[in-house]
């Protein structure tokens, strides 16, 4: 199984528009530094999956049929904008997954042209999609969110974007399983009131008690980029980056 991030940002992701600081004026100078709306390919198999479609131009990253379905966390603009220019295009349709929101995101269930909206995937009940098991999990966000836990031939990879914290019935479902790469929300600095996403304490804190094997920090905003800057994490912590590929197999694993 690989996982691509596609995007490692938030909505106030460096280059943020009319910000000066460190961190915008690099990510401008160096597009490596620059962050877009967090989401993520998924392979495995036959199977390849974008997790959540923020990315606008989903009709220039990937050819008709290349997609075998769309998982979204949730229905905030900056997870879901790609798939409207995306579902007027022709050809077979696209399955699209996501939770119970029966609001969505403006007409986008109204009108939704090649993509094939789905019954919601049960929470803690793991699904097939061909040979990867997809486990959907309750997060705590300003709108209805689905983490998920993947697992692929035992290999163990979990995605808790968008969040603030974790729901008790989450944490509980996680706590004492082997978790390979665990993918967090980390939004910002530490000593920062708490909303919608993590800071670096609430992340750190959740981290220790799930124990995984590494840990990505992910959806990051400029002022966490200015504070990596000139801060350390713990060795097992790393800052996932757009463009950078985890591959996990029947053994430890690897970056690629």
């Amino acid at each position: 199984m690989k996982l691509t991030f596609l995007g490692t940002g938030g909505v106030t992701a460096a280059p943020l528009f009319g910000c000066d600081c460190t961190a915008c004026l690099r990510a401008r100078n160096d597009v490596k530094r620059r962050r877009a709306p967090c989401s993520a390919l998924i392979e495995a198999g036959s199977e390849r999956i974008l997790l959540d479609a923020g990315l606008p131009l989903l009709a220039e990253r990937f050819a008709p049929g290349e997609l075998s379905r769309i998982l979204l966390t949730h229905y905030h603009m900056d997870h879901v904008q790609g798939l409207f220019a995306l579902r007027w295009g022709l050809g077979e349709t696209i399955p699209v997954w996501g939770p119970p929101d029966e609001k969505g995101c403006d007409d986008l269930f109204k009108h939704p042209g090649l993509l094939d909206f789905r019954p919601s995937l049960t929470p803690f009940v793991p699904h097939l999609f061909g040979a990867l098991q997809v486990t959907p999990l309750p997060l705590q966000h300003s709108k209805l969110t689905h983490g998920y836990l993947f697992d692929w031939h035992g290999a163990r990879l979990a995605w808790l974007c968008d969040t603030c914290g974790l729901p008790p019935d989450t944490d509980d479902f996680l706590s004492g399983q082997r978790i390979d790469e665990l993918v967090i929300d980390c939004n910002d600095p530490p000593a920062t009131t708490a909303r919608n996403h993590n800071d670096l304490t609430r992340a750190l804190a959740i981290i220790d008690r799930l124990a995984p094997r590494r840990a990505w920090l992910n959806h990051l905003s400029h002022h966490m980029d200015n504070w990596l800057s000139n801060n350390r994490l713990p060795e097992f912590v790393r800052v996932a980056t757009d463009g950078f590929t985890l591959s996990l197999g029947a053994g430890d694993p690897v970056t690629v």
